[in-house]
């Protein structure tokens, strides 16, 4: 796997067209932080976008009535996307200032 991290300056850019290329994929949400541990968000809900705010990034998620899932990313330090030899997705990142990760 290979990892690259995204420049702030480009998060913005970034998440439009990883939305574009992305929208309705099955989408589970994990956060890791070392006062909660692992822990599962939402579970195969069909992304509808992600969004680079001034402050927070924002994970939207579910395209139905009532299945709407809005997650806040606060206080968001670094964005990173692993994939594979052959550019294939294994993960987004996003790490923030209290060491939580957001998978």
């Amino acid at each position: 796997m290979r990892t690259r991290v995204i420049p702030r300056a480009e998060w913005s850019t970034f998440f439009e067209g990883f939305t574009r290329e992305h929208s309705g994929w099955p989408t589970t949400v994990w956060i890791l932080g070392p006062r909660i541990g692992a822990q599962v968000e939402v579970r195969e809900l069909p992304l509808e976008g992600i969004v680079a705010g001034p402050v927070a990034i924002s994970i939207h998620l579910g395209g139905m009535p009532g299945k709407n899932v809005e997650h806040p990313v606060a206080a968001p330090v670094s964005v990173w996307l692993e994939t594979s030899e052959k550019d294939v997705l294994g993960a987004l990142g996003i790490n923030t200032a209290d060491g939580t990760t957001t998978l």
